[in-house]
């Protein structure tokens, strides 16, 4: 087994098939699919699935890709620490629900990380993605909230996947609504005050349980519903339509604009906020860094929203 068989599962896991793969790799797809076969006799197990759509992983390849992908995280430190004379890209990726406090972190990572060279992402996405993520090893870390309704149901989905959850902040119900909308004034609003406006919230996907939403209360009865799959567009609804969504309150004005104000709601609950990772990974520098500029922008913006 070398890096380069393991570069070369990593690749075609990524891309979804052996020519993708070949193309960004610059090698032949005849010599990926030998380097492939051998590494999978070597090892005694079957890492793709074949099939006219495309290269599937195998559930045992889920296995050895989590480690894969950690070998060549641990390789590519060694080189950076050693070699001098060769500069390393950084890698960092983060996945996450959709958070204001996520996306300031994350600059604050680039603008101390971000030399010439760097790959980082930050993905906003669905919470089944976010834990897929970590439990992949495609993100070091993710970013979900827990309350009473959904604990149960994702705390045995962490554990099957060897995933640790840390909290980072706990916030009662709020909502978002826009500086324009009749609301925006009241000092806090009941659950009836909402019924005329249309709600919106994140779309989940094909895992659209009510336990995968990032709306707390979402099995409440509403009359008017929206989706939408990003936060540009769900604030952007927010003032063209008057609807509302409910939230933690914790916003920040400069990234999102002065029209969109928090107001708490009026209804027993709590959201527990925090930083998913997986047990078999040792947390890297720039990880170790995001964390702590993510808990540095959440209190500042919760002091603001006291």
């Amino acid at each position: 087994m070398t890096l380069q068989q393991l570069k070369y599962v990593v690749a075609v896991a990524d891309k979804g098939t052996i020519s993708k793969a070949s193309k960004e790799l610059f090698v032949s797809q005849p010599s990926l699919t030998n380097a492939i076969r051998e590494l999978e006799k070597e090892m005694n197990i079957s890492i793709f699935n074949r099939t006219n759509k495309g290269t599937v992983v195998s559930q045992e390849g889920e296995k050895f890709l989590r480690y894969a992908r950690q070998v060549l995280e641990q390789a590519s430190l060694l080189e950076s620490a050693f070699k001098g004379n060769v500069k390393q890209k950084k890698r960092f990726c983060v996945s996450t629900q959709h958070y204001s406090f996520a996306v300031n972190a994350f600059v604050d990572l680039i603008k101390k990380y971000g030399e010439d060279e760097y790959d980082f992402s930050l993905r906003e996405t669905e919470t089944y993605e976010v834990i897929d993520d970590v439990a992949k090893m495609k993100s070091e870390l993710g970013i979900v909230y827990l309350n009473s309704f959904n604990e149960k149901a994702l705390g045995k989905i962490f554990k099957s996947n060897n995933l640790k959850f840390t909290e980072l902040f706990t916030a009662n119900p709020h909502i978002f609504v826009s500086t324009s909308n009749p609301l925006a004034n009241k000092k806090s609003v009941k659950m009836k005050d909402l019924a005329p406006y249309p709600y919106l919230s994140y779309e989940q996907g094909e895992h659209n349980s009510f336990y995968y939403s990032e709306e707390i209360f979402s099995t409440e009865e509403r009359l008017k519903n929206i989706r939408v799959t990003d936060r540009a567009t769900l604030f952007n609804l927010l003032i063209g339509l008057n609807g509302y969504t409910v939230c933690s309150g914790v916003i920040d004005s400069s990234l999102n604009g002065e029209n969109i104000v928090s107001i708490p709601l009026d209804k027993e609950g709590v959201m527990r906020v925090g930083i998913l990772t997986h047990n078999d990974i040792i947390q890297s520098e720039m990880a170790q860094y995001y964390i702590s500029s993510l808990s540095l922008c959440i209190l500042q913006q919760l002091f603001y929203l006291v």
